[in-house]
């Protein structure tokens, strides 16, 4: 059975001969490693977007420097209803934000006018040609446009600017999330009518700052509109939930999510896989290998996936996975264990007294 056929038979809900372990995206180079590791079975659960955006009416600026030695951008966007401005800069492969959009009030006009701008088109030559490319070695998901909300309170604004808008000025902050939520539509659309079947739509969503509240009034309605228009054009629905869940498990479980991205169980945070597997029955969990266990031992790490395999007994809907960062002089030693333990014990059904 092929990396593509695997993935695809788990997703579609069918009982496959064993549990793979798979890394979200090209997480390591090229290597004799690598090499090594995908003779042995490793898995590549790939993206690729299926829209292009612009903006015709806003012109955007760049400007790089460097500060303290780390390199720094500045962009400044011209909406027609005024400028905004944000400042970033890189850490390894990822963003930092040093500087947001929203500045306080003023900018509300100039936000909408940012968002309202947004023209979403078919761009499915780059994801058709990406799985050709790969053929039966990779399996490919897409990424759509998360609840509104969350832009707002992550991209936009941050935590404190956000608290503060919250409990002074809410109707502006709706209005901003109104104006994301009918632009994102064109954008699901043109998703649903793709040729990918697995789509992500957003997530990282964390109950110490959102809130169950919030959470029901936003993120649930969220999940319902974009589930009606993917599954009517054949998707399967994921959310990347990677922090702790406990608040919000039984919503989740009420949801039309079809699949579970980055659950990362216990000791990383509130729940087990056991408890996982129990609230989510039915949806395919794309976990994340516990972070913290990297620094472990290799006897510890072989330890926790044989653990994770027992609690996921008999094994169906799971792919043991890595969908975050880990440390360059770790990588090699964790990702051949957790694989050849797998190997050995992940067959299905599996039986949790071999483990």
């Amino acid at each position: 059975m092929t990396v593509r056929e695997r993935m695809e038979r788990i997703f579609a809900g069918e009982r496959v001969d064993r549990v793979p372990f798979a890394l979200k995206g090209w997480r390591i180079g090229p290597s004799a490693t690598e090499r090594r590791l995908r003779n042995e079975g490793l898995h590549i659960l790939d993206a690729r977007p299926v829209y292009s955006v612009a903006s015709p009416n806003v012109s955007t600026q760049t400007h790089g420097y460097a500060q303290e030695g780390v390199w720094h951008q500045r962009t400044t966007l011209r909406t027609p209803r005024g400028e905004l401005s944000q400042v970033t800069r890189q850490s390894g492969g990822t963003t930092w934000r040093v500087e947001r959009l929203f500045k306080g009030p003023q900018d509300y006009a100039a936000l909408r006018s940012m968002v309202a701008d947004r023209r979403y088109a078919p761009a499915y030559e780059g994801y058709l040609q990406a799985e050709a490319d790969m053929g039966e070695d990779a399996y490919f998901k897409t990424n759509a446009p998360g609840c509104p909300l969350h832009e707002v309170m992550y991209e936009m604004m941050g935590l404190e600017a956000f608290a503060v808008e919250w409990a002074e000025r809410r109707d502006e902050v709706l209005a901003l999330t109104e104006a994301i939520a009918a632009n994102d539509r064109d954008a699901l659309a043109i998703t649903a009518r793709s040729p990918a079947r697995l789509v992500q739509c957003g997530g990282n969503y964390s109950p110490e700052v959102l809130g169950r509240e919030r959470f029901v009034a936003h993120v649930v309605p969220h999940w319902e509109e974009a589930g009606a228009l993917l599954h009517e054009g054949g998707k399967l629905l994921g959310c990347h939930l990677d922090a702790d869940n406990r608040l919000w498990a039984d919503l989740v479980h009420q949801s039309p999510l079809d699949w579970i991205e980055a659950f990362t169980p216990a000791p990383d945070t509130d729940m087990t896989l056991a408890e996982a597997r129990q609230a989510w029955p039915g949806k395919v969990q794309f976990i994340n290998f516990p972070s913290s266990v990297h620094l472990a031992s290799a006897e510890v790490i072989a330890a926790t996936t044989r653990q994770l395999l027992r609690e996921a007994a008999p094994g169906d809907g799971l792919i043991i996975g890595i969908t975050e960062s880990v440390p360059e002089h770790r990588w090699r030693e964790s990702y051949s264990t957790i694989l050849a333990t797998v190997n050995q014990y992940g067959r299905l059904p599996i039986d949790p007294d071999a483990c």
